[in-house]
């Protein structure tokens, strides 16, 4: 069974609706999960994906920051929207579908950002940051009866050196300093998710899904770094069929500084 699954921080699903039409028409993706959707669940454009034929939604959303929504053409199911850090930021939402004989499970998650100074004494937002992180250790991926696990979303930590323009200048700019780096890829580990988007792609190999709106030309300058991600179990790895940057879409009207990650999947 082909299966498509896509993660895109929208930068607010209201405001840029028109690409994400535009997205859903030329990719056609079976699933899609929307990060940073900025509006509660009662004014969540259902009636555009509807008419789109994605019938089946997964929301969880707050007035005017964070989100997450999980899209999808197939019959989903919710599993739980996980709260993080004793707040009630709407950061994670997962969901089961059958694919191949099997149940699958999908997590979708906005991990915040952290601020501009990395520093958890002088800045709330980067302790937050890494706190999350910390208890994200506890999202296991699973396989057993199930089809497997998957786990998208802006993550927004740029992990191995070739995930930035430049590993020496960002070494303190927060997403690639050492103790994010080093935590996220902890808790990976831990976790026995499989980077995907590093999967049979050579080391040296610069990968890029976030320019920032503050370059004047995100394109020329190319100043980019890796915050979406896709993992999955290891038992999915023989069905993962490789992916896409949608790199485009960052030139398309009124851009997400984000583009879509595209992932395909053949699960018999």
């Amino acid at each position: 069974m082909p299966l498509k699954i896509a993660t895109w921080n929208i930068n607010s699903v209201r405001l840029r609706m028109p690409i994400v039409e535009r997205f859903l028409i030329e990719h056609q993706p079976d699933v899609l999960c929307l990060q940073e959707t900025k509006c509660p669940d009662d004014q969540f454009p259902s009636a555009a994906f509807r008419k789109l034929g994605y019938e089946h939604l997964a929301i969880s959303g707050q007035k005017g920051y964070h989100g997450v929504a999980t899209v999808a053409r197939r019959p989903i199911e919710i599993v739980d929207r996980r709260r993080f850090c004793d707040m009630q930021d709407c950061r994670h939402i997962s969901v089961r579908f059958p694919a191949g004989g099997k149940s699958l499970l999908l997590h979708n998650f906005y991990v915040p950002a952290g601020g501009d100074e990395p520093d958890p004494v002088i800045n709330w937002k980067f302790k937050h940051k890494l706190d999350f992180v910390a208890e994200m250790n506890a999202v296991r991926a699973e396989a057993g009866d199930a089809a497997g696990s998957i786990l998208v979303g802006d993550l927004n930590i740029a992990p191995l050196e070739h995930d930035v323009w430049s590993h020496k200048q960002l070494l303190n700019v927060v997403s690639h300093t050492p103790v994010e780096t080093e935590n996220f890829e902890a808790m990976r580990k831990a976790g026995d998710w499989v980077d995907l988007m590093r999967h049979n792609v050579p080391y040296e190999q610069k990968l890029y899904t976030w320019w920032s709106y503050r370059a004047q030309d995100w394109e020329a300058s190319n100043r980019g770094r890796r915050l979406d991600h896709v993992w999955s179990s290891p038992n999915l790895l023989p069905a993962f069929k490789g992916y896409e940057i949608l790199r485009a879409a960052r030139g398309w009207d009124r851009p997400s500084d984000h583009v879509p990650v595209i992932a395909r999947f053949d699960l018999e």
